[in-house]
C-alpha cells in the first residue's frame, strides 16, 4: 500500500511539473495545426470534384480562422473558471468532427458550417495551451508561449507529406477522415494529464523585461487605447502570413512549378509539398526562438526586426517569385517572421495586463487573427483581376508599418502605461492618457 502511494505521489508531481504540463500542450498544439496548415492541400482537389471555385471554397477557411480566433476569449474564460482540461476534451471532439464533416459535405454550407466546428476546436486548444504556457511560466513568459505557438506552427510539418500522399493515392475524402479522427483522439487522451497551472516560488518575473504588477480583467483590458494599438498592429503582420498560408498552393499552380520535382536532403518532392514542408518547420522554429530573443532584447525590438522582414520577403516574392527556388526561399522567409506574432504578442499581453487573467487577456489579443483572414478571399479576388503583385505589396507595406510602429509608437507608450498602472484609482483610459502625455505621478 505505501509502495502504491508513493508511486502515485510521484506520478502526480510528475503531472504538476510545469515542463511536463508545457510538453503536453506543445503536442495538443501540434495536432491541431493541419486544421490550418495543411488546408490548402484540399482546395484545388476539392474543387475538382465539386467544381465550387476556390474564391468560395477559401471563404470556409476563413471562417475557421474567424471562428477559431473570434472564441478564444470566451474559451480562455472558461480556462480561468474551469481549468484547461474540460476545455480541451470539448477541442478534441470539435476537431474531429469538423474534418469528418469537411469530408462528406456535400455543398458549401455544409463545409462552412464544418469549418465553423473545426475553428471551434482549435481554439478551445490554442487558447488553452498558450493562455496556461504564461500562467506556468511568468519567469520565461516569451520562451513559454514561443514553444507552445511552435506546436502549432510546425505540428503539420511532420504530416504534410503523408496527407498530401493520401490525397493523391486514396482522395481528399479518405484523408479527412483519417487524419480527423487521429488527431482528436490523441487530443483527448493528452487532455487528461492537463492540470490547472501553477507557477513555483521560484519564478520571478525576469528583471530586464518591463512588466505590470496590476492584473487586469479583460473588460478593463479592451477599454484601454493602448490594446487596440497591439491589435492593429498584430492583424496587419497576421494578414500577410494568413493569405500566404491560404494560398501558397494556388499561387505555387498559378505559377506553373506546383508539381515540379525537387530535391533536398537526398529527398524528391513536388515542390508544393516541400515548400509547406519547410515552411512549417520555419513557423514553427522561429516561435521559441523570437520568445527567447524578445526575453532578452525586449518584445518591441524583436518585433521591428521580424515585422520589417516578413514585408521584404512578401516583396521578394512578388520580384523574384516566378523562379520556383525563390519562390521557395521567399515563401520560408514570410512564415520564418510571421511566426513571432504567436509568441511575442501573448507574452507582451501578459507583460503589460498582468498574468492572472492571461488566458482570456490573450485570447481575446488572438482575435486580431481572425480578422485578418477576413482579407483572404478579397486578396483572392484582388488576384483574379490584377495578379499577386498588387497584393504582395499592399500587406508588404501593412507588416513594415506594424514594425515602425512597435518601436517607435508602442515601445513608449507600453512602458509609461506600465509605470502609471502602479498608481492607484486610474481607470484603463487614464492611464492611457497619462501615457501619452508621459506622466506616471
Amino acid at each position: 500500500m505505501a509502495q502504491s502511494e508513493t508511486a502515485f505521489s510521484a506520478y502526480t508531481a510528475r503531472r504538476h511539473n510545469r515542463w511536463v504540463q508545457l510538453a503536453a500542450g506543445i503536442a495538443c498544439m501540434g495536432l491541431i495545426a493541419n486544421l490550418q496548415y495543411a488546408w490548402t492541400l484540399f482546395v484545388v482537389p476539392m474543387d475538382a470534384k465539386h467544381h465550387w471555385g476556390q474564391a468560395a471554397i477559401q471563404l470556409a477557411f476563413s471562417i475557421f480562422v474567424v471562428t477559431e480566433t473570434w472564441l478564444v476569449p470566451v474559451e480562455g474564460w472558461l480556462v480561468d473558471r474551469f481549468g484547461p482540461r474540460p476545455v480541451v476534451i470539448g477541442g478534441s471532439i470539435c476537431a474531429a468532427l469538423g474534418w469528418i464533416l469537411d469530408a462528406y459535405a456535400p455543398s458549401l454550407p455544409v463545409l462552412y458550417v464544418a469549418a465553423v466546428i473545426a475553428g471551434v476546436g482549435a481554439g478551445c486548444v490554442y487558447g488553452t495551451c498558450v493562455g496556461t504556457a504564461l500562467k506556468w511560466f511568468p519567469d520565461k513568459r516569451g520562451l513559454a508561449a514561443g514553444l507552445t505557438a511552435a506546436g502549432f506552427g510546425a505540428g503539420a510539418a511532420l504530416t504534410v507529406i503523408p496527407i498530401s500522399n493520401m490525397i493523391q493515392h486514396s482522395g481528399y475524402e479518405h484523408a479527412f477522415v483519417f487524419f480527423g479522427v487521429l488527431q482528436g483522439a490523441s487530443i483527448l487522451l493528452l487532455a487528461t494529464l492537463l492540470v490547472r497551472p501553477k507557477a513555483p516560488a521560484h519564478a520571478a518575473g525576469v528583471k530586464r523585461i518591463v512588466a505590470t504588477k496590476t492584473d487586469y480583467t479583460t473588460k478593463q483590458m479592451v477599454r484601454a487605447p493602448l490594446f487596440w494599438v497591439m491589435y492593429a498592429m498584430f492583424v496587419c503582420v497576421a494578414a500577410g502570413g494568413i493569405i500566404a498560408t491560404a494560398q501558397i498552393g494556388p499561387i505555387a499552380k498559378e505559377y506553373g512549378f506546383a508539381a515540379m520535382p525537387v530535391s533536398a536532403l537526398s529527398v524528391t518532392l513536388p515542390l508544393l509539398t516541400m515548400t509547406l514542408s519547410i515552411n512549417n518547420l520555419c513557423n514553427g522554429f522561429t516561435r521559441p526562438l523570437c520568445g527567447f530573443i524578445s526575453d532578452r532584447i525586449g518584445r518591441e525590438n524583436t518585433m521591428f526586426i521580424t515585422f520589417i522582414g516578413e514585408g521584404l520577403a512578401l516583396l521578394g516574392l512578388m520580384y523574384f517569385g516566378h523562379n520556383p527556388y525563390m519562390f521557395m526561399m521567399f515563401s520560408a522567409i514570410v512564415f520564418l517572421c510571421y511566426g513571432d506574432i504567436f509568441s511575442n504578442f501573448p507574452a507582451t499581453c501578459a507583460d503589460t495586463f498582468g498574468a492572472k487573467y492571461a488566458a482570456g487577456n490573450a485570447g481575446t489579443l488572438y482575435t486580431a487573427k481572425g480578422t485578418a483572414a477576413i482579407l483572404v478571399p478579397v486578396a483572392s479576388l484582388l488576384s483574379a483581376h490584377g495578379g499577386w503583385g498588387g497584393v504582395f505589396v499592399f500587406f508588404a507595406c501593412l507588416s513594415m508599418l506594424s514594425g515602425l510602429s512597435a518601436k517607435f509608437i508602442l515601445y513608449p507608450l507600453r512602458r509609461r502605461w506600465i509605470l502609471n498602472s502602479a498608481v492607484p484609482d486610474k481607470s484603463p483610459a487614464t492611464h492611457f492618457q497619462a501615457s501619452l502625455g508621459g506622466s506616471h505621478e
